[in-house]
């Protein structure tokens, strides 16, 4: 089973509207609501792949019940901490005339210290059925950058594997914990090791650093050049063939999906950096953000090229 970490879980509301306007009216052509937040955009094409997957966080109100439910039709089983305050929306305008997007990020609930051993008590009890488990993106207000390192520590001590995909303060103290794998950016890498990362070989020696802290994986996406990973067992690049990208939100989120798919399957290095890139790159042929289709995964698998650079 996959556990997902969602603690700052939202409601994703698009709006498509034609000539937004500040200060007027404006009339919505289309919208869609989906439940939001990275670690639900892993718990959805995870369990699209077929995995077993558990989601939790914080969720409240009525539009807590309304993220549950939502994510029913993509067999994603429920076991959030639910607290009394509303969890909070995530509003996109997207501006067709335009071609402009606009976003209203709202802060959301507080959660306060009870409320977290209250969850943590909860969590520990799912990582005992959970062969892999994933945290992504930020907290709520009331947490601080140890939440992350704190749970970290709660999984290593079961024994479990655990992603940790985060930026800033949370990912510089979560790594102290020593997660499985986390997926830092080219800025991530940067603020984690001080280097300046102006070519491949500078990555690949900030990312050989942060390995040797006690970060068994370090995967680092090169955009449209695949992604490389250092792990006790080398160092291997992916390359995807080309495709016809419609949107590449999530497609990262997408990808810890596969990553943890391929760490509970006990597949070879090489075989879950193909997995993780496959099904990255089908993300990137939907307009949905989480979301792919397991004909495009299957046929693309077999032309991503695994590299062992050294």
């Amino acid at each position: 089973m996959i556990l997902t970490v969602t603690l700052n879980a939202a409601i994703d509301k698009r709006y498509v509207v034609e000539g937004f306007q500040i200060g007027e009216v404006n009339r919505v052509k289309e919208c869609a609501y989906t439940p939001g937040g990275k670690g639900l955009n892993v718990s959805k094409p995870a369990a699209i792949a077929g995995a077993e997957v558990v989601a939790t966080g914080f969720v409240g109100g009525h539009a807590g019940d309304y993220i549950e439910d939502s994510l029913s039709p993509f067999h994603v089983k429920s076991a959030f901490y639910h607290l009394e305050a509303e969890s909070r929306s995530c509003i996109n305008i997207w501006d067709e005339v335009n071609k402009v997007q606009t976003e209203f990020l709202e802060p959301g609930f507080t959660v306060t210290k009870e409320d977290f051993w209250g969850f943590q008590e909860k969590f520990e009890k799912l990582v005992q059925n959970a062969d892999v488990v994933t945290m992504s993106g930020s907290v709520p207000k009331g947490l601080d950058g140890n939440a992350y390192q704190e749970l970290v520590g709660i999984v290593k001590n079961a024994g479990k594997k655990v992603i940790l995909d985060t930026s800033g303060n949370l990912l510089e103290m979560g790594i102290e914990a020593c997660p499985t794998m986390i997926k830092p950016n080219i800025d991530e890498i940067r603020m984690l090791t001080g280097k300046t990362c102006d070519n491949m070989e500078d990555m690949i020696e900030a990312a050989k650093e942060i390995h040797r802290r006690g970060v068994e994986v370090v995967a680092v996406s090169l955009g449209g050049e695949g992604s490389f990973l250092v792990c006790d067992e080398g160092i291997y690049q992916a390359k995807v063939p080309k495709i016809n990208a419609v949107n590449t939100v999530g497609c990262g989120d997408s990808m810890i999906a596969g990553f943890a798919i391929g760490f509970s399957e006990g597949l070879p290095i090489e075989e879950v950096l193909r997995k993780a890139s496959a099904i990255s790159a089908a993300a990137a042929l939907r307009e949905e953000t989480g979301f792919f289709v397991k004909q495009d995964m299957e046929s693309i698998l077999p032309d991503v090229q695994i590299i062992k650079l050294r």
